[in-house]
């Protein structure tokens, strides 16, 4: 028997969306008034954790190098997005990223051009940080911006049993040489789950405001292995702040600094830490739909205008088919346009995404 789990093959698919309506301008446009200007790249769906947020532990099957977009595509389609669609940042993502080895020269490439407002993008990385140490200082070379780490406990134990490796001395050394190379702010990711890494929301912001990172939790979502997240069991934004106030001052800054930033931001203070920020992103209890402004671009080629869809648009196809750039822009405006109001968490008909996170993209 194939115990196997494919990581890639949605079960909906838009081919053309039905762009009547639609506005005559360049922008990733929605009906709804938002404009898309944060473009994730996922690199690869290939990781080296195995976090239980995200994957099974195994029998992974990750999808074979020729339904992966190659360098040269990855690069083309960067260009349409910042020359004829007004995206402004760029966010490289997985899977794991730095398995990637072209990572360097993808990130340098991008570096070059510039978008719409005639500046470069602001390039940035979202990882695990495991092999970090040993390009952090080639990637900042490159063009790279700053950096997003997942950590989701500093308890050695509590971190091989949430990611199902002993690797929490490579991440926290990643990290560090992060930071010490200029790939700032360093961001720290944390996900808590009840039962595996409840108790580290503490632990973890007092990590973070010693060596003067960014910590954000991000609330458990449903889009690891089918049938093991219940919203029951969840660790919420609300449970998250009343655990840190049992040991830090915070104070929120309010929807002034937030902007289409996910996260909601807090200053924290105790007697014995510099004081520092930390953000949640509330994605499931606190929805910040309505100000999203993300487009996601998959391993194999794939537009996702949201996390939580149930469509994609196919560019890889239209390329090596021989579309042009403007044939291709217009695809991906098309699919933009058919964004919905929010994700449908809540909805009675709400089902999981047949791709989990790690062959999306964060």
């Amino acid at each position: 028997m194939n115990s196997s789990v494919a990581l890639g093959i949605p079960t909906v698919r838009s081919a053309v969306p039905d762009v009547s309506g639609r506005p005559k301008t360049p922008l990733l446009t929605d009906r709804f008034g938002r404009i898309g200007r944060d473009l994730r790249v996922s690199l690869t769906d290939k990781c080296n954790l195995r976090c239980q947020y995200c994957m099974p532990e195994e029998g992974i099957q990750a999808l074979p190098n020729d339904r992966l977009l190659t360098d040269d595509e990855i690069v083309r389609l960067i260009g349409i997005s910042l020359d004829k669609l007004g995206i402004e940042e760029i966010r490289f993502t997985g899977g794991e990223p730095l398995l990637r080895k072209s990572l360097e020269t993808i990130v340098g490439e991008a570096a070059t051009m510039t978008n719409h407002l005639g500046e470069k993008p602001e390039l940035s990385l979202t990882t695990n940080a495991l092999g970090l140490a040993k390009r952090a200082q080639k990637l900042k070379d490159a063009g790279l911006d700053r950096v997003n780490i997942s950590i989701d406990s500093i308890d050695r134990e509590n971190y091989a049993a949430l990611t199902r490796r002993d690797r929490l001395p490579d991440a926290i050394e990643g990290a560090r040489v992060a930071q010490e190379v200029g790939l700032t702010p360093v961001k720290i990711n944390a996900v808590l789950m009840p039962g595996v890494n409840g108790d580290q929301a503490s632990p973890l912001l007092a990590f973070c405001l010693e060596h003067g990172y960014q910590l954000r939790f991000i609330e458990y979502m449903p889009l690891g292995p089918r049938g093991t997240w219940k919203r029951e069991d969840m660790i919420t934004a609300e449970d998250i702040l009343e655990m840190l106030q049992k040991d830090f001052r915070l104070t929120p800054y309010g929807d002034t600094v937030r902007g289409t930033s996910p996260a909601e931001l807090w200053r924290a203070e105790s007697d014995d830490l510099p004081a520092g920020d930390v953000g949640i992103i509330a994605s499931v209890t606190r929805p910040f739909c309505g100000n999203c402004d993300r487009t996601r671009m998959t391993a194999d080629g794939k537009i996702r205008n949201c996390l939580f869809g149930d469509s994609e648009i196919d560019l890889m196809g239209m390329m090596r088919d021989g579309a042009t750039d403007d044939e291709i822009a217009d695809r991906w405006r098309g699919a933009m346009w058919i964004k919905k109001a929010g994700h449908g968490i809540d909805d009675e008909g709400f089902l999981q995404p047949d791709r989990p996170m790690s062959a999306i993209g964060g």
